[in-house]
């Protein structure tokens, strides 16, 4: 991801007239922008600087001044040294600084990452809550507790009526958990849940991966995840070894629909019955 960072195409979805998603770089990155500063949610890969910039000069703000990190993983914090070093304040949960400062094993991925740089690092940090002004909007963050990581967090755009959710809703797919950084299958529909509560009306919900959706797309989300972990639990606790769990296909009705990116519904079972 980060050798074909430089190449890839940025994708602008105007949501409000001060909010917009870039699509491209690593995970979704929301945008809201305000003559007084910019702010954005998720730095994408530090490889797509260039295109990033084009993409923020085209919808017209101050210059990038916050920067909120909905959780630790690469493709949501690569670009956080080079914001950084251009001004801006890097914001997030306690936890995402504590592993963004040592090394970390994602066992899943079968990858350490080393800590990284100092300037890369949140610079601002919270437990539970923590509210932002930019411009006349506020943006109230919230920390999830363990869920797709033990790192995440919400980001409530509240005059806009937008939510940005970060890792714990993959809209259209299967999502990674990351059971090496304290995620789990549970945490991750406990976490959904509190999207699905949070989402109330028209409001937009602007996912770590896939396209901007609503409730309703939540709720399907939802149901997918509840329908697959009551299936693998039940198999694994007759003592079915994974591997026999797998040859059963409890996700082969959601593949063709949620099997289309990184995880596939072999990769996904071995992810649930990791956590019933």
């Amino acid at each position: 991801m980060r050798r074909s960072a430089g190449d890839v195409k940025i994708v602008v979805h105007k949501i409000r007239e001060n909010v917009s998603m870039l699509e491209g770089s690593g995970g979704n990155i929301t945008v809201l922008t305000s003559r007084d500063g910019t702010a954005l949610i998720d730095t994408g890969l530090q490889g797509s600087r260039a295109r990033i910039l084009e993409a923020l000069k085209g919808l017209s703000g101050g210059p990038v001044k916050k920067v909120i990190n909905t959780h630790w993983h690469f493709d949501h914090t690569d670009g956080n040294e080079w914001l950084h070093e251009s001004g801006a304040e890097i914001i997030a949960h306690e936890k995402t600084r504590e592993r963004m400062a040592e090394s970390t094993r994602v066992e899943a991925w079968k990858f350490t990452f080393p800590p990284s740089a100092q300037a890369a690092r949140p610079t601002s940090v919270f437990q539970k809550n923590h509210r932002l002004e930019v411009g006349r909007s506020s943006i109230d963050l919230e920390y999830y507790g363990p869920c797709h990581t033990d790192t995440d967090v919400l980001a409530h755009l509240k005059e806009e009526d937008v939510l940005a959710v970060g890792d714990t809703w993959w809209n259209g797919y299967y999502p990674f958990i990351d059971y090496s950084t304290g995620g789990s299958i549970n945490g991750t529909i406990r976490a959904t849940e509190k999207n699905i509560e949070k989402a109330i009306g028209s409001m937009v919900v602007i996912p770590g991966h896939g396209p901007i959706g609503g409730v309703a797309e939540l709720k399907k989300f939802h149901e997918m995840l509840l329908t697959i972990r009551h299936r693998v639990a039940a198999k694994k606790k007759q003592g079915n070894s994974l591997a026999e769990v797998i040859a059963t296909k409890p996700t082969a009705e959601f593949d063709e629909k949620w099997g289309g990116f990184l995880i596939d519904g072999k990769t996904f079972t071995s992810l649930v019955y990791a956590g019933v």
